[in-house]
């Protein structure tokens, strides 16, 4: 054999030899690759169990909060409700202790409707100072509560250059008594046109009083043409003054210069209504008792 055949042959065994390593290791590779693979794809179905767990758990979680979210709202919106019904509740105990602390008759109609008794007499009196009399009266009293309004309807009418003068205010009922008395001997029975009897005076309950004007040389004559009477008709409600007897009314005659104190918010509305305080309902009336004062 030549040389050169067995070169050739040599590499020809040389080549079968490499090829076997080769193959060898190619299937060495591929089997290791599957081993790998076949690990793969069993934690991926480890994990996608896991992750099937996982989603179910958030699920059940997600459910338990939002039946627990109801639960919170629901119970929130009854510690609401109970917390309104407690500040009802509160404001109800509130209105009716004021209540129990306000004179129940300062706005009963008393003129010819209501009676009201010998023994009633304000819870206390101020006295009105003599500043603002009419000439020739003296010691003239004021529901306590009612001065602080009325000194400051006097003031502002000051200030508007009306000198607004105290005929009288608070009369007892011995003293209404004694004056009707008088008038019956004047004027007969026409005294009933213009003054109450005793027990039906707006005066004992110390919340009215009769103006004058600085100017007028007689009490009660020509009051209504007066700029006083003019400024209360524009101004009294707004401290809670109204006037009791306006023309026309069905208890006693014309009388411009009587007001009494019925409170701020009861003025207001028959001022803005165009209604007297006489036409309205007692029931409708003692709806403002309670805020009065205030």
């Amino acid at each position: 054999m030549r040389n050169k055949d067995i070169l050739i042959f040599s590499l020809i065994i040389v080549g079968f030899g490499l090829a076997g390593v080769f193959w060898w290791l190619y299937f060495e590779a591929n089997n290791n690759l599957q081993l790998v693979v076949d690990q793969a794809q069993s934690i991926k179905k480890t994990d996608d169990l896991k992750i099937s767990e996982l989603t179910d758990n958030i699920s059940r979680l997600e459910t338990k909060r939002d039946e627990l979210q109801a639960d919170l709202e629901f119970e929130q919106e009854r510690v609401n409700n109970l917390a309104e019904e407690i500040k009802d509740a509160t404001g109800v105990v509130k209105v009716l202790d004021k209540l129990s602390k306000t004179d129940e008759e300062l706005l009963q109609k008393y003129s010819k409707v209501y009676f009201l008794n010998e023994h009633y007499l304000p819870p206390s009196l101020t006295a009105i100072p003599d500043e603002y009399y009419f000439t020739g009266r003296d010691n003239l009293q004021v529901q306590s509560k009612v001065w602080p309004y009325l000194e400051d309807l006097l003031e502002d009418a000051k200030d508007d250059d009306i000198d607004l003068r105290i005929i009288s205010a608070y009369r007892s009922f011995g003293e209404q008594s004694v004056l009707k008395a008088n008038y019956k001997i004047t004027y007969g029975s026409g005294a009933n046109t213009f003054s109450a009897d005793q027990g039906y005076s707006e005066h004992q309950l110390g919340t009215t009083v009769d103006f004058a004007s600085a100017d007028q040389t007689v009490a009660f004559n020509g009051f209504e043409t007066t700029e006083a009477y003019k400024w209360l008709l524009d101004n009294a409600y707004k401290y809670g003054f109204v006037l009791s007897y306006p023309e026309n009314n069905t208890y006693y005659q014309f009388e411009p210069w009587h007001w009494r104190f019925v409170g701020e918010d009861l003025a207001r509305d028959l001022h803005q209504d165009d209604k007297n305080f006489y036409d309205l309902d007692q029931r409708k009336i003692n709806e403002y008792l309670v805020d009065i004062f205030d």
